[in-house]
Formats: C-alpha cells, sequence, structure tokens
C-alpha cells in the first residue's frame, strides 16, 4: 500500500514537554504545526491563529487533555512563541510546567478552600488571648505537657533547661504559632506550615519578638502534601492539633503524615468526637449561643470518631498509643482531662519502626550523651 507524499517541511530541532507524570507531548514545530503521540492516550491539538511568519507572530494553541483520574477533561493554554528556526524558549517551557504542577498538585490536596476562606478573615486575631482563639490558648496548659511528658517518658535521658532538645517537630496547621512557641520555648526545633499565608506572616512577626523563637522555629506557607517529596522521614514528631476536622481528605493528610514522619516517631492529634454531644456543646452551644468561636467554624459531618481516626492511622503503619478526653470549661475559660472521648479528644500514635533509624527518644538519649563527653573533653 501507498500513500502520498507531502513536501518537505523546514527542519526544526524537536524538543519534548512533560506535562503530567507518566505522560509526555512531543512537538514539533513547521509553520506552527503540531504533532503528538502519548502511550495510546489521544490529544486534540487546534491551531487558532494563522501560521507564523516570524519571530514577533504568536500561535495561540488550546489543548485539550483527556486524562484517567482526577484530571478527566483539563483544558488548559499555552503561548507558544514560534519562528522558522527558533524553538519555544526554555524559560516559557518551565513556567507551563510549573504552572501545570501546581494544578496537578491542588487537585490532590487534603486543604479544604472553604475552611481556608473562614480562617483568612481571622488570620490577625491568632495572638488575642481574649478573643477568637480563646480557647486555643487556654488549651495549651494541658496539650503542650501531654506532648512533653510523653516524649519524655519515651526516653531515660533529657536535658533540664530544654527537655525536647534535639527534637524536629512539625506543626501542621500551625496557624498563628499558638502550639509552635511553647514547643520552641521547650527547645525543640520546630517548622510550622499552613496553607494561608497571612497565618504564617502572623507567626513570623510574633516569634520575631524573642529573639531564641527565631533561631528555633521556621514557618512556611506550605500544605503537608506540598512538603512530602522534601521531607521524607524528616521528622521526630508530627502535631496536628485541632486540623484534622478541618481537612478535605482524612486518608491522605494520615498518609502525608506517615511519610515525612521519621519510623519510631510520634504523631500528636487533638479533634473533636463525632457524636449528639459533641454536636450540641461544640456547635450549638459553642458557636450559637455562647460564640466561643465564630459561628461556622466547624461542620459536625467532618468530626472524626477515635475509632475512625485509629483505623487511618494503622492502615498507614502507625500504633495508637493513648486517647484521652477533653473537656473545655467556658465558665472558668479552661481545659481538663477525661475518661469520656464523647467530645473532645487526644491521641498519640507512633509509625513502626525500621531497623537503623532514629527515634524522638533515640535523639533525646543521643543529645544527653553527647554533653558528658564534651564536659570530659574540657577538664583533660
Amino acid at each position: 500500500m501507498s500513500f502520498p507524499v507531502s513536501p518537505p517541511l523546514p527542519l526544526v530541532q524537536p524538543f519534548s514537554v512533560v506535562v503530567f507524570p507518566e505522560v509526555s507531548v512531543d512537538l514539533s514545530i513547521a509553520h506552527c504545526g503540531l504533532k503528538s503521540s502519548s502511550g495510546g492516550r489521544e490529544y486534540v491539538m487546534k491551531q487558532e491563529s494563522e501560521p507564523c511568519v516570524d519571530s514577533r507572530d504568536h500561535a495561540d494553541l488550546s489543548f485539550q487533555i483527556g486524562l484517567r483520574g482526577t484530571l478527566q477533561n483539563y483544558n488548559w493554554k499555552i503561548q507558544l512563541r514560534c519562528s522558522s528556526t527558533l524553538p519555544v524558549s526554555v524559560t516559557e517551557i518551565k513556567s507551563s510546567m510549573l504552572t501545570v504542577k501546581r494544578l496537578f498538585s491542588a487537585s490532590h490536596s487534603s486543604v479544604d478552600s472553604k475552611e481556608m476562606k473562614k480562617f483568612q478573615l481571622l488570620a490577625h486575631k491568632w495572638w488575642d488571648e481574649e478573643g477568637e482563639y480563646s480557647a486555643l490558648h487556654s488549651m495549651n496548659d494541658i496539650r503542650v505537657p501531654f506532648i512533653r511528658d510523653t516524649l519524655l517518658n519515651m526516653s531515660s535521658n533529657y536535658h533540664l533547661g530544654n527537655p525536647l532538645s534535639g527534637v524536629k517537630i512539625l506543626d501542621v496547621g500551625c496557624g498563628g504559632g499558638l502550639l509552635s512557641e511553647p514547643l520552641g520555648r521547650l527547645g525543640a526545633s520546630v517548622t510550622g506550615i499552613d496553607p494561608l499565608e497571612d497565618n504564617i506572616r502572623t507567626a513570623d512577626q510574633h516569634k520575631s519578638f524573642d529573639p531564641v523563637l527565631a533561631k528555633r522555629i521556621q514557618y512556611k506557607s506550605s500544605s503537608l502534601e506540598e512538603i512530602v517529596e522534601e521531607c521524607m522521614e524528616t521528622f521526630d514528631v508530627i502535631v496536628a492539633s485541632e486540623v484534622v476536622e478541618h481537612v478535605a481528605d482524612l486518608e491522605m493528610f494520615i498518609k502525608c503524615c506517615s511519610q515525612v514522619l521519621k519510623p519510631e516517631g510520634s504523631l500528636f492529634i487533638t479533634t473533636i468526637n463525632k457524636t449528639q454531644l459533641s454536636y450540641v456543646l461544640g456547635i450549638v452551644v459553642a458557636e450559637k449561643i455562647i460564640g466561643i468561636v465564630p459561628e461556622g467554624t466547624h461542620e459536625w459531618e467532618k468530626f472524626v470518631p477515635p475509632e475512625e481516626l485509629e483505623r487511618l492511622l494503622e492502615i498507614n503503619g502507625f500504633s495508637v498509643k493513648t486517647v484521652n478526653g477533653m473537656l473545655y470549661n467556658p465558665l472558668s475559660g479552661s481545659w481538663s482531662w477525661m475518661e469520656s472521648t464523647s467530645i473532645n479528644y487526644a491521641m498519640h500514635a507512633v509509625k513502626s519502626g525500621a531497623q537503623g533509624q532514629s527515634s524522638p527518644a533515640d535523639a533525646l538519649s543521643e543529645l544527653e550523651s553527647e554533653q558528658p563527653l564534651a564536659a570530659a573533653g574540657t577538664t583533660v
């Protein structure tokens, strides 16, 4: 069988643009004509402008890519500057790739955009101890000792002045830094992340008042998913306090926690149970009647029963060690521990270990063992 032969087109150096993992589009520019192939997937490309004549002309190319999974029927445009002799600039290619990467990450995020809008309005009020976050300020009276004592009980050695010295902590959903700062004062090296830039600005500004904290704490405007690749098995401890009831995908959130936590590392979570009592007290009373927190802060459907949270933790390689009930007294503005977990509760889980890996307890022990050696060296 024979095919008609078309006249040869001007030769141009072909190039490849990777637009999604495992998806590559090969482009060859000749009179701004494009052709593509990628693993059997079909791409529809439409030329919307006249053929290029010189470097001043542009071709507006609309790409419609049909992808299975989460990005079906996703459309985007890129502008390609073309000429008869030069390919698209590297800068334009990188820019397009970064844009697609951010959009791809956003579609696989546990961040709930509706929740972000709620907290955006209160970003400047984090450190008002009598304001909307007063209950979180007073929660530090029990959650900070809970984290500190649990970690110290896992280690036989610690530094008296800075008991958490040498421990790397990730504070997920750090807000304005209400929990990051007291953990930093205990000697820990704290990384606080929050998807809201205004929250991070508030946290950065407040820590700047204390030179010690400025060295021990770093904040970053980021979601948990965005730091996974660069922080695999980096942290000794992860804290997610009053966060999981606001995420869009809890299972993904727990999985990402496991990925950035070292083997035998600790995960601390405080959240609200999904019961009738938690609805009455946590939403009707707290939000609608007393106004402890702004109305609409919580959605009862997103509350998490401890049994469900424990199940998700176990299938992601965690072992739950402690579950304690918490009770808030609006009259005294204080928190206390209780046996029942029907309203608020705190949970401590440990990631399964791997041979040759260090744990938070090991970090504390190693730091303590180094100090006598250093002291001995000075007396020789």
